[in-house]
């Protein structure tokens, strides 16, 4: 059966628990991350910050299961307005944000985004990108940014990617966030000269090599999320920066 997607807003207290159920079957049953406010239980993945965030829900309409089990995708959005009024950004307790910060231009924080396995390479992405491209779109955000994760937390394992990242992808320093000083974990693992780029390319995540494509940065240091299983590195986007090629795959759909 073909999927019928509808992209949303979560606007209902159900639609934030179908955001957070799709969370808890990536994060805590795929990934086997954890958090004080997960419900194991209802299988919901949650924090503190929910409330605060609007929540890009993507739902396959065709699916004949509870309501609850219609999401196949998620972004958690928050925009600099209201990062203010909450008085902080999530990211900040892994991320330095003052060069953001002190930009004056309006910023998105991303974070939590996700697809269930089953709409992974597919158009499911395609819709959700469309999806945040309208929202840039309608709230005139000029950057972009947020962590974004590999799986597992040993920098070891994970040290060509990284130094890939770092040597070919670092952002420019008035771009520049970098992980806090008591969790800063260096990606400068490998010389520039010794990475087989191919390969350690191949190791990033699909999601990080698509905000690359994009003309997107990384900051400097990764922070190890033992609590999530993850190893995460800042991705920055400066939209101002994006070529008319990279704008128009990354706005297609969202004007008429």
């Amino acid at each position: 059966m073909d999927p019928q997607f509808k992209l949303k807003l979560a606007e209902t207290p159900q639609e934030l628990q179908a955001a957070q159920r799709l969370r808890y079957k990536v994060f805590v049953e795929e990934l086997g991350g954890h958090g004080a406010m997960v419900d194991d239980a209802a299988r919901l993945e949650r924090d503190r910050f929910d409330p605060h965030f609007d929540h890009l829900i993507l739902m396959d309409e065709a699916l004949e299961v509870d309501p609850i089990d219609k999401v196949v995708g998620v972004y958690r959005l928050l925009p600099s307005d209201r990062a203010e009024t909450l008085g902080r950004f999530y990211s900040e307790d892994e991320y330095d944000l003052s060069t953001l910060k002190a930009s004056g231009r309006k910023l998105l924080e991303l974070g939590r985004s996700c697809l269930h396995p089953a709409y992974r390479g597919g158009a499911a992405m395609f819709h959700l990108w469309n999806g945040l491209a309208s929202y840039v779109f309608d709230n005139e955000i000029e950057i972009l940014f947020g962590v974004a994760s590999f799986h597992g937390t040993d920098p070891e394992e994970l040290a060509a990617p990284l130094s890939l990242l770092h040597h070919r992808h670092l952002a420019p320093e008035y771009l520049r966030t970098r992980a806090q000083p008591e969790h800063f974990q260096s990606m400068d693992l490998i010389a520039e000269d010794q990475i087989d780029r191919r390969a350690a390319m191949l190791a990033v995540p699909a999601l990080i090599k698509a905000y690359l494509r994009l003309g997107g940065f990384v900051g400097e240091g990764a922070f190890v999320d033992h609590a999530f299983n993850t190893t995460d590195v800042c991705l920055i986007m400066d939209t101002t920066r994006m070529n008319e090629k990279q704008k128009a795959l990354y706005t297609r759909g969202t004007q008429a």
